[in-house]
């Protein structure tokens, strides 16, 4: 399976991290290395897969199957609160033929973007290619950050350059093409809690949609809001879980587009690395 693949190339990906270019004549130190280039990886097992409050699989409020979500990224630390990332992520699971690979072998993304500070805000900016179904949608997506407002809020604009297979209207949402546009939304932090030693985090959002992007009206699209929790493992692992409840709006992401019910209960848990 083409999975192996992906594996392989995950490795090597995470191996290459080690190595730090320098001049001739020069060592690169380990101080220099770890302060240069830092990432993470996660393998992920969840209910859903929720785009921007669309239900992808349609698998509406129950859990009923799962998908399996590997993860990497790359940040790289160019000076001057400047910071360069690349990475990917993938899907897998038999909810219908494969769109890769004919198995189980769903979707591969891969992204690269910039972070930066201006003034005392900070700003990224993250080009992706969602490759699934023969064809690539192109995203944008510009996010603000570090308001130093209560609740930490972020605001970012989600936005679709070429619908690729969104396109589409076969497949698990037959009948709903989905258009170019922007996915406007407001992320922030409820006060977190304790219990039975572990810390919980409770995030919130709402967003709102250009006409068509899901196949619906411009408007309100969906609020969100989660209970999340992260256990430390051996080493630098650590085990993560969490829910996140949905309430969508279906005249912007209609029935049509794979959200059968309104109100979504997602989960997922999943265990990772940061190095």
């Amino acid at each position: 399976m083409k999975s192996n693949y992906l594996v392989a190339a995950i490795i090597a990906v995470a191996t290459s991290t080690s190595l730090v270019p320098v001049r001739a004549g020069e060592e690169a130190s380990a101080e220099a290395a770890a302060s240069s280039v830092s990432g993470s990886f996660s393998l992920g097992i969840n209910s859903h897969h929720m785009s921007s409050g669309r239900d992808i699989w349609g698998d509406g409020s129950g859990f009923h199957d799962v998908q399996y979500n590997p993860m990497l990224n790359l940040n790289f630390d160019l000076g001057n609160d400047v910071t360069f990332n690349i990475g990917s992520w993938a899907e897998f699971n038999d909810k219908i033929a494969g769109s890769v690979d004919g198995n189980d072998f769903q979707e591969i993304d891969f992204w690269a973007g910039i972070s930066f500070a201006a003034g005392s805000i900070d700003v990224s900016l993250s080009y992706q290619e969602w490759i699934y179904a023969d064809d690539s949608e192109r995203i944008l997506d510009v996010t603000i950050g570090g308001l130093d407002l209560p609740l930490d809020p972020t605001l970012k604009f989600h936005g679709r350059l070429d619908e690729g297979a969104a396109a589409d209207t076969s497949g698990p949402t037959a009948g709903t093409s989905h258009d170019t546009g922007i996915v406007a939304s407001l992320s922030a932090s409820l006060p977190g809690f304790s219990f039975a030693g572990l810390d919980f985090a409770v995030p919130v959002s709402v967003a709102f949609a250009t006409d068509g992007y899901h196949g619906g009206d411009s408007g309100y699209a969906y609020s969100s809001i989660g209970l999340s929790t992260s256990v430390p493992l051996t080493g630098p692992w650590a085990l993560s879980a969490g829910l996140t409840y949905y309430l969508t709006n279906d005249d912007v992401i209609p029935p049509a587009a794979g959200n059968a019910d309104d109100n979504i209960l997602t989960g997922g848990i999943s265990i990772g690395m940061s190095f």
